[in-house]
């Protein structure tokens, strides 16, 4: 849809509201399979059916079917089917009827409970299967655990892990890829729990190497850090353990800067920059750092075009106008080329098999639960997101070039991880119906009384109050923590014409 872009503001907003819609297809699809589920078991156990409800609160839409009504609710957060034979839920799922109903067999509420994660994860192998079929995009860091930047003065830097650095384990755990959910680097530095991170390596013409990396050996900032209000700490999620490591990437060029350097030198988007002056690039920072390092010198790019190589003389400067000075916490302005990086580089498609989609989100889950129960662990409830977190990354994955077959990957992942939720032990959730509906098949007695639906309403609110708790994190993440932006890059080149006149 980049193409709507050209038609201006008219153009940007009709493209917002296209993927808008699309994000409210796919998140309410997969409620609409996970409720279907229970529908369907409670039409087959003969369990009576009062309500088919997508989303909670105050109905913006209803309408009764063959005695089942159907509506749309106004709190996006999810969706339920009334079932007054189970659990009751009056609180929830609003009044209920007084009809006295035959009671159900422990059996009947816990296949009705199962069936929604059952729909959930057979939907996430549907997803998986086109993913096998289509193929998932993936940059080298998806591919590849070998090192392509250390950021300088970082706790990686001052351990000695170096560029082409080939990371064979974290704590212990190998690794098999810079990125992703699991077996990566980034998922281990994360996770990690120990005072210090322990990485082994193989560095060519070196071989084997092991590091004890320190997560806090950062240097300190001369900046006095004011503390966070109670406002901002609302909104700001803790920080999550890094190093200063990124993974190997060949830099692409996602697009030039009118009247820069790189323009003026005639690079062009989605060229690969694989050299400069002949030493190979795995990265765009150390580019980066070698033009500061060679300040006023031509350097010569090794470039592949269309499948063409070729040398491009480039003489990196100073940019015209510019508030460098301001946002740099060295204060000092530095000669660059003008261009701007595809941060994912080069993607092609992977046709990573079903089982091993399905395998990799259930591993994640485990793990992620795991660390999250673990004291000892960076990894908080404050890193979870809400319906807000989950729609802004599909929003965000339908803008990318390859959308559809992101958000196909992604699907797999969100439908395991909503099947393994719902059967956590816990009231409201499928989970917790089970569990009463075995409780009730030893005692031979079904759970009584108000005080079930009092209990039950609470873990409701519970829940809703869980929800509303990482929305308010995932708010933050739109809006920047909750805090006042920081400075902006601003930069102007101007033309050779304009250059020669005196900047006017």
């Amino acid at each position: 849809m980049a193409w709507l872009s050209s038609l201006g503001s008219f153009g940007e907003i009709l493209r917002f509201i296209i993927l808008i819609l699309e994000v409210v297809l796919v998140f309410n699809l997969m409620i609409v399979v996970h409720e279907w589920g229970h529908f369907l078991a409670a039409r087959w156990r003969g369990l009576k059916v009062e309500k088919f409800y997508i989303w909670f609160g105050k109905p913006l839409w209803k309408k009764t079917i063959n005695g089942v009504e159907y509506g749309l609710g106004s709190i996006p957060a999810g969706g339920f089917v009334a079932l007054p034979q189970m659990a009751p839920m009056g609180g929830l799922e609003g009044e209920t009827s007084q009809e006295v109903l035959p009671p159900i067999t422990p059996l009947d509420k816990a296949i009705v409970a199962f069936a929604g994660p059952l729909f959930s994860f057979m939907l996430a192998c549907v997803f998986a299967v086109a993913v096998w079929k289509v193929g998932k995009p993936e940059s080298e860091s998806h591919a590849t655990s070998v090192v392509g930047y250390v950021l300088k003065d970082s706790p990686a830097y001052k351990a000695g892990l170096q560029s082409g650095d080939k990371i064979l384990s974290v704590d212990g755990a190998p690794v098999k890829r810079f990125e992703g959910l699991v077996d990566s680097v980034r998922w281990g530095v994360v996770a990690s729990e120990g005072e210090t991170i322990a990485i082994e390596v193989e560095r060519p013409g070196t071989g084997g190497m092991k590091f004890n990396v320190d997560p806090k050996a950062w240097p300190k900032s001369e900046k006095k850090e004011e503390p966070v209000s109670w406002w901002r700490a609302i909104f700001k999620r803790p920080e999550l353990r890094s190093i200063g490591l990124e993974g190997q990437m060949t830099p692409m060029v996602a697009g030039v800067a009118k009247n820069s350097p790189a323009d003026e030198a005639g690079i062009l988007a989605n060229d690969m920059v694989l050299s400069v002056d002949g030493k190979t690039l795995r990265s765009m920072g150390q580019l980066s750092d070698y033009i500061k390092a060679n300040p006023g010198k031509t350097i010569v790019l090794g470039v592949e075009r269309a499948g063409k190589a070729l040398q491009v003389s480039v003489l990196p400067r100073i940019p015209d106008k510019n508030n460098l000075k301001e946002v740099t916490e060295d204060h000092q302005e530095y000669p660059m080329v003008g261009i701007t990086w595809d941060t994912e580089g080069r993607r092609v498609p992977r046709h990573i098999s079903p089982w091993e989609q399905i395998s990799d989100a259930v591993r994640h889950m485990g793990n992620l639960v795991s660390k999250l129960l673990s004291p000892k662990s960076d990894l908080s409830p404050a890193h979870m997101s809400g319906p807000v977190g989950v729609g802004r990354l599909y929003y965000k994955l339908f803008e990318h070039p390859d959308g559809w077959r992101l958000v196909l990957w992604f699907s797999v992942v969100f439908n395991i991880n909503l099947a393994i939720l719902n059967m956590m032990p816990f009231p409201v959730l499928d989970g917790g119906h089970i569990t009463m509906a075995i409780a009730e098949a030893i005692r031979r007695k079904p759970p009584q009384g108000r005080i079930l639906e009092y209990v039950q309403t609470a873990c409701a609110l519970m829940l809703f109050g869980f929800i509303i708790f990482v929305t308010l994190k995932d708010t933050g993440d739109i809006f920047g923590g909750g805090g006042k932006e920081g400075k902006v890059l601003k930069i102007e080149w101007l033309s050779k014409e304009q250059r020669a006149a005196g900047g006017a």
